[in-house]
């Protein structure tokens, strides 16, 4: 490991603490051999005059949600050095307590609740102290002789803190032991099976001091020959309707849709099938912190997946049924899966929650392994895990905790997403919580700005072989599919039949029907395991009402029609919802330029305002307001409906 800081960089910040302190987070932040996801936290201590001309001793920690590697001045809470030393000297503290105290004494009231280990920062007399989680020594400690390891590698100058539960419990343990201590004595503290503190009066002394401790425990590591026991095999021939049927089953027990990150990297699948790979995973995590992610222990993946979940749940009950002692069960679904030959699978309510578990599983895949050479695996008690997981701070958080967006966890694919109409669905559904794959022809569109969970993928979705593998990508990123927004489609030029060619009529039956029966075909396998499965095929106002010259189109989206009444009738009984919107004159799509849109009001003698509201309601259709009608058809508001055409036209005379 080596240090990130830059001379240069870091005298822009020299006359600003709180600056320097920004500065060295994000470096310990950008490297994941040190923190994940939130994990660790930083402070710096100094003085603040208010605007009453009040000066303050103010330690700066790092706020509760932020992380360290994008953090800002902002995410700092300023508290009170002299209430945080107070709350040290206290014989007991509830650690609900010591959060109202803590948040009573800041000095900025909007500012983020103040890390659980506040108090211990204060307790360190140094300016900054930094704490992290670092892989390499959580692995030597887990193993047999860990303690003693680490104490022969660091010596003298490391301070050893046996496990204690974080928050005002370690807090009180330290102060307790360090009464009276020289602290210059020590460069840095090792809590066993936790993680590293550093200080320094300066930034770049309690940065490099972590680099330092950290580094010598990765060549310590590598010494043993830790380092090259990393096992790596082939994944076998992946088995995607079983990944499917294994989220759908995780997410009946989690009582929500859970998105499944299968991970078939040669050092996932190596992992999952090492010998006695679940006999050491069920000790326990990597660092105490994760297990409010993780759960305890992974799910056994076997080709039996409800008994799998079945036993996974009965061991968890059993578990809580252990150690509880009044508080709430909580569900019991497992957040990963170790699933031999094909990986590791994270399960999360949300695209950053389930990435956030598959790369903590990387790292404990790794760590594990390291620990193993070194003679095996042997993290805190299940006692200890259980407290951290069921922890007050965490029980609270369950009573506060809103309701999940309503298509949280979902999994959508959306053709002609480019674009209009299937642009604004993608946009919509991502919105609502949805996780979307938006295919579409154009190959501009995959490099333009998407929301964090849409994933666009060129697809000519009249190329059967492009469309299957679009299908299967989208299994394999996100574990099933619940929706499908069959939309791709063009307008050819007008014609009328005697001059219609084959060229025209079989190009627009091609993209405007049969794409779409391909699409219900490779999708229903997977749709069937989804989480309330639904399918909007969007055709047109031109079935209940065609117009001259445009045969090629009316009958493509009559069969696309009748084909979703078809498919209605043999997918209802797998659960399997389908519905048809037939929008009409949405200007804000390509086919309407503003030359088009002007040309054809003149042709009506109307100004473009009154062409584009000349409908039943006088109102302009939009992209989003048919999307806004997609959404609805495969949310919970028409569950007890299939089979249905839906107009999204203002209201038409004629089909009126």
């Amino acid at each position: 490991m080596k240090s990130l800081w830059n001379e240069q960089e870091a005298q822009a910040h020299n006359n600003d603490p709180l600056q320097l302190r920004v500065y060295t987070s994000r470096l310990m932040g950008q490297d994941p051999g040190l923190v994940m996801h939130g994990g660790g936290n930083t402070s710096v201590k100094t003085q603040v005059t208010d605007r009453l001309g009040d000066t303050h001793d103010v330690l700066y920690v790092k706020g509760s949600g932020w992380d360290l590697g994008t953090i800002e001045a902002e995410g700092f809470a300023p508290v009170r050095q002299d209430t945080l030393l107070k709350m040290a000297q206290l014989e007991e503290l509830s650690d609900s307590e010591m959060v109202h105290l803590q948040r009573a004494a800041m000095l900025n009231p909007s500012a983020p609740n103040p890390s659980v280990e506040a108090i211990l920062h204060a307790i360190i007399p140094f300016a900054f102290v930094d704490h992290s989680h670092a892989d390499a020594v959580l692995a030597i400690s887990h193993s047999p002789n860990g303690d003693d390891l680490l104490r022969d590698l660091y010596g003298e100058r490391v301070l050893f803190v046996p496990y204690v539960m974080p928050g005002f419990a370690l807090a009180r343990a330290i102060y307790n032991q360090t009464q009276g201590m020289d602290w210059s004595q020590y460069d840095a503290m090792v809590l066993l099976h936790h993680g590293v503190f550093t200080w320094g009066d300066d930034a770049r002394t309690s940065y490099e001091r972590m680099i330092q401790t950290v580094d010598a425990a990765e060549r310590f590591l590598h010494q043993q020959g830790a380092t090259g026991s990393i096992q790596t095999s082939d994944p076998n021939e992946r088995n995607l309707q079983h990944l499917a049927q294994l989220r759908h089953g995780v997410s009946s027990l989690r009582g929500g849709a859970v998105l499944a990150l299968l991970n078939r990297s040669p050092e996932a699948c190596g992992f999952s099938v090492r010998e006695g790979v679940m006999e050491a995973m069920n000790r326990g995590p990597l660092t105490p912190d994760h297990v409010i992610r993780t759960k305890p222990k992974p799910l056994h993946v076997t080709d039996d997946l409800d008994a799998d979940l079945q036993q996974f749940a009965t061991d968890y009950q059993a578990y809580f049924q252990r150690h509880q002692d009044g508080q709430t069960c909580l569900d019991l679904a497992p957040r990963w899966g170790i699933w031999p030959g094909q990986g590791t699978v994270a399960f999360g309510r949300s695209l950053k929650e389930a990435s956030i578990i598959q790369d903590i599983n990387r790292h404990t895949a790794r760590a594990l392994q390291w620990s193993e050479h070194l003679g095996g695996w042997y993290p805190i008690s299940e006692k200890d895990t259980f407290d951290m997981e069921y922890w007050e701070l965490e029980q609270a958080k369950l009573k506060r905790k809103g309701a999940p967006a309503p298509l949280q966890g979902k999994v959508a694919i959306v053709t002609g997403g480019a674009s209009g109409i299937g642009r604004a669905c993608v946009e919509m559904l991502s919105a609502q919580g949805a996780a979307v794959v938006a295919l579409d022809l154009d190959p501009e569109f995959a490099s333009s700005v998407w929301a964090y969970t849409v994933h666009p993928m060129v697809c000519d979705v009249t190329d059967p072989n492009a469309l299957r593998n679009a299908v299967e990508a989208t299994i394999e990123q996100f574990g099933g599919l619940d929706m499908v927004v069959s939309n791709a489609g063009n307008f050819p030029s007008s014609c009328a039949l005697e001059d219609m060619t084959d060229e025209v009529w079989n190009q627009s039956l091609h993209l405007n029907l049969t794409s779409h029966r391909r699409l219900l075909t490779y999708a229903a396998p997977y749709l069937k395991w989804g989480i309330d499965p639904a399918v909007v095929l969007v055709a047109s106002k031109n079935v209940p009402a065609p117009g001259p010259g445009a045969s090629a189109y009316s009958v493509a989206k009559a069969g696309l029609t009748q084909l979703a009444r078809v498919a209605a009738l043999e997918l209802g009984s797998d659960g399997i919802r389908v519905n048809v919107v037939h929008p009409n004159a949405v200007f804000d799509t390509g086919i309407w330029s503003q030359d088009v849109i002007e040309e054809r009001a003149r042709r009506y003698g109307l100004t473009v305002d009154e062409y584009q509201t000349k409908n039943v309601l006088r109102t302009e259709v939009t992209s989003k307001d048919v999307a806004g009608v997609v959404y609805s058809l495969l949310s919970s508001t028409f569950a007890k409906t299939t089979g249905a055409q839906i107009p999204v036209d203002g209201g038409n005379d004629r089909v009126i």
